[in-house]
C-alpha cells in the first residue's frame, strides 16, 4: 500500500491543491450561473477561482514535502488573493487547515480530519453573523462527517471519499435552508465551489483526471452576449441570499488592538492562541483573533472592552488600539452586512462631470492631507472621475464583475500617504475582503465603510469633513449611507420566477435596494416602476448614472417622466459608463 493511503505529505497535498484548483476553473462558469438572481455578473465561481489561483501560485513558490510548511504557504496566498464573501471564506477554511497542520511532516486521517474541522471553527469565527445554506454549512458537514468516521476509514482517499459524500449531501439540502434558493431552484454557488475543489482534491488521491462535475441541479442558462429586450431598446452581484435583518447590539464597544507577545511578562501566562480567544469568547461576540508568530491582531466587540484589554496585556504590549462605541456610531450598520453572501447589490455610474452639494477638495486639496485619505472601489470612467473629483486617492476598478483581492485593496491603502485611510466597497461581496485588509495594514488606521452601492460610496464621500475626527466621520457617514436607497436596472440571462415577478431571459430586471421589484421587455417600463418603488415613500434628489448600454432618447424620456410624476424630487443625471447596468439610481 502506497504511502498516501496511509497518510498525506507536503507533496501529496501539492498535487491535491493543483487537481481541486484545476477543477473549479473548469466549473467556474457553473458556479456562476447558480448564483441566484439571474443578472449577467453571477461572480462566485469568478471569486472563488481567482482566490484559489493566487493560493497555488504561492504553493508553487514554496513547495515543501512538509505538510504544515505547503499548507502555511497555500494559506498565506489565499488570504492575500481573496476576492468577494466566498473568496474570504476559503481562504479562513484553508488558514484553520494550516494552522492545524503546521508542525505535521504528514498527516494521518485522523489528524486530516481534525484540520478540516478546524478549517470550519476558523471561517466562522471569521464571520459575524454566519447564514445557514452556504458554503459555511457544508463546509462544516464534510468536516463534521470526517470527524465521526476516521476511525473507520484510516485510509485518507476513503475519508476523502467520505468527506466529498457529505458535502455533497449537505449541498443538496441548501435549498431547504435558504428559501431564496428553493425558489430559485439552485444550490448555494459558494457550496458547489468548495465541492469542486474537495472533487479535485479526491481525484488526485486517487490517481484519476479530474473530470467536469455534473449538474447537481438544473443550473440556469449561459449568459447571452447581449439581451433580446437590450438590443431592441439600443435600436430604437446582487444576491438575494443575504436576508440579515438589523439586531440590537448586545456589545456596545467594537475594540480593535494588536498584542506584541512578551513570553515571560506575567508569570504563569503562556500565550495559546485558542485558550486566548475562548477567554475573549467570554467578554464579547464578533471576535476575529489573527496570530502570526510575535503579534495578536484582535477584534471583539465587548461592552466592557478594557477587561478584554486587561486580560490581553498578560502576554505582551498593546499597540493599534482602537475603540468604537456602536450606539453611538450606528456600526450596526456596519455588522448587519458582515456576511452578505452571494454577489452584492450592484454599483452605480453617471452622465457628465458631476455638479456636487457642497465643496469637497480635490486632488489638489483633500487627497494631499497626510491625515486622511480615501480608497474606493468602482467601475465605469465615469464614476472613477466622481470619486476623484470627491477627493478618493486611489480608485480600484471593480465591482459586480470583478471584486478586488484583500491583496489589492492593502495595497492601495499602503499606496496612500495619509494616516488614517477609509476604504468604500461600494458593494456588499467587496466589504469582507476589506476588512480582512484591515488586519493586514501596518503603519496606519484602515477604516472601512460598508458601502454596497455606488450611491451609498458617494454619499459617504459627501458626509466626510476634514475638519472633524476620525470617529465624528466615520459617524456622519455611516449615517449618510443609511439614508440612500440603491436602484439598478439590468437584464435577465434566465427564465425564473422571484417574489411572484416572472422573469424571461432578456427582460430588463429593476432592483431596488438587493430585491427585485420589477421586470420587463421595455426598459423605459423597467426604469418607471423601479423609480416609483423608490420613491414610494418620498425623496428629495434622485440621481442617475447611466452605462454603456443607456442611450440618449431613453435617458431623456426618463427624465420627464421623473418631472412629470414626481414633480418634487430633484433629479441628477450624470455619466457613469458601467457595463451591464443601464441604470443605477440613488434616491435620498
Amino acid at each position: 500500500m502506497s504511502k498516501r493511503f496511509i497518510s498525506l505529505d507536503g507533496t501529496d497535498f501539492f498535487q491535491m491543491v493543483l487537481a481541486g484548483a484545476g477543477n473549479l476553473t473548469a466549473n467556474v462558469n457553473r458556479v456562476n450561473a447558480l448564483n441566484v438572481f439571474p443578472v449577467p455578473d453571477g461572480d462566485t465561481g469568478t471569486n472563488m477561482n481567482l482566490t484559489m489561483t493566487s493560493g497555488v501560485e504561492e504553493l508553487k513558490k514554496r513547495q515543501n514535502p512538509h505538510l504544515g510548511k505547503a499548507a502555511e504557504a497555500l494559506s498565506k496566498g489565499l488570504l492575500m488573493g481573496a476576492r468577494g464573501n466566498s473568496g474570504v471564506i476559503l481562504s479562513q477554511l484553508f488558514r484553520g487547515f494550516a494552522k492545524s497542520v503546521q508542525e505535521l511532516e504528514s498527516a494521518n486521517a485522523q489528524q486530516f480530519a481534525a484540520a478540516l474541522q478546524n478549517g470550519v471553527d476558523t471561517a466562522y469565527k471569521a464571520v459575524v453573523k454566519p447564514v445557514e445554506g452556504t458554503i459555511l454549512t457544508v463546509s462544516r458537514e464534510a468536516a463534521k462527517h470526517a470527524v465521526a468516521v476516521n476511525r473507520r476509514f484510516p485510509d485518507v482517499v476513503e475519508l476523502m471519499g467520505e468527506v466529498v459524500q457529505a458535502g455533497n449531501a449537505a449541498l443538496a439540502r441548501t435549498p431547504d435552508q435558504l428559501p431564496v434558493l428553493k425558489q430559485v431552484g439552485v444550490v448555494d454557488a459558494g457550496g458547489q465551489g468548495l465541492m469542486c475543489i474537495y472533487e479535485g482534491f479526491l481525484a488526485a488521491l486517487r490517481g484519476e483526471t479530474v473530470a467536469v462535475l455534473p449538474p447537481v441541479q438544473a443550473a440556469p442558462a449561459a449568459v447571452p452576449d447581449k439581451p433580446p429586450a437590450a438590443a431592441a431598446s439600443r435600436e430604437g452581484k446582487h444576491s438575494a441570499q443575504s436576508m440579515l435583518s438589523t439586531e440590537d447590539i448586545e456589545f456596545g464597544y467594537c475594540t480593535e488592538f494588536i498584542v506584541t507577545l512578551t513570553p515571560g511578562k506575567v508569570p504563569g501566562y503562556v500565550f495559546d492562541e485558542q485558550a486566548f480567544r475562548q477567554e475573549l469568547g467570554k467578554m464579547g461576540d464578533s471576535l476575529l483573533v489573527v496570530a502570526d508568530d510575535d503579534l495578536v491582531k484582535v477584534h471583539v466587540h465587548a461592552e466592557y472592552p478594557g477587561n478584554a484589554m486587561n486580560y490581553a496585556m498578560n502576554f505582551g504590549d498593546l499597540s493599534k488600539i482602537k475603540i468604537e462605541n456602536m450606539r453611538d456610531q450606528h456600526t450596526h450598520i456596519l455588522m448587519a452586512d458582515e456576511y452578505e453572501y452571494i454577489a452584492p447589490e450592484s454599483d452605480i455610474a453617471a452622465l457628465k462631470p458631476i455638479p456636487v452639494h457642497g465643496t469637497i477638495a480635490g486632488a489638489d486639496g483633500l487627497g494631499q492631507s497626510s491625515k486622511y485619505g480615501f480608497v474606493s472601489v468602482s467601475m465605469g470612467d465615469g464614476v472613477t472621475e466622481i470619486f476623484s473629483s470627491l477627493g478618493v486617492n486611489a480608485v480600484l476598478s471593480g465591482g459586480q464583475t470583478m471584486n478586488p483581492s484583500t491583496e489589492d485593496i492593502v495595497h492601495a491603502v499602503e499606496g496612500v500617504d495619509a494616516e488614517i485611510v477609509y476604504v468604500l466597497p461600494n458593494n456588499s461581496n467587496i466589504v469582507m475582503a476589506a476588512k480582512q485588509a484591515a488586519d493586514l495594514v501596518e503603519g496606519k488606521t484602515l477604516v472601512v465603510i460598508p458601502t454596497k452601492s455606488i450611491p451609498q460610496g458617494m454619499a459617504a464621500m459627501l458626509a466626510f469633513d476634514e475638519s472633524a475626527d476620525q470617529d465624528e466621520n466615520t459617524e456622519a457617514m455611516l449615517k449618510a449611507i443609511a439614508g440612500v436607497q440603491s436602484g439598478q436596472v439590468t437584464f435577465a440571462v434566465r427564465d425564473t420566477s422571484i417574489d411572484g415577478i416572472e422573469i424571461k431571459e432578456g427582460d430588463f430586471i429593476g432592483i431596488h435596494d438587493s430585491k427585485i421589484v420589477t421586470a420587463n421587455r421595455n426598459v423605459q417600463e423597467t426604469c418607471r416602476n423601479l423609480l416609483d418603488s423608490m420613491l414610494e415613500s418620498g425623496g428629495e434628489v434622485v440621481t442617475i448614472l447611466t452605462g454603456e448600454e443607456a442611450n440618449v432618447a431613453d435617458t431623456e424620456s426618463l427624465k420627464a417622466y421623473l418631472k412629470e410624476q414626481h414633480a418634487d424630487a430633484e433629479v441628477e443625471i450624470h455619466y457613469g459608463g458601467q457595463p451591464l447596468y443601464a441604470y443605477l439610481i440613488a434616491v435620498e
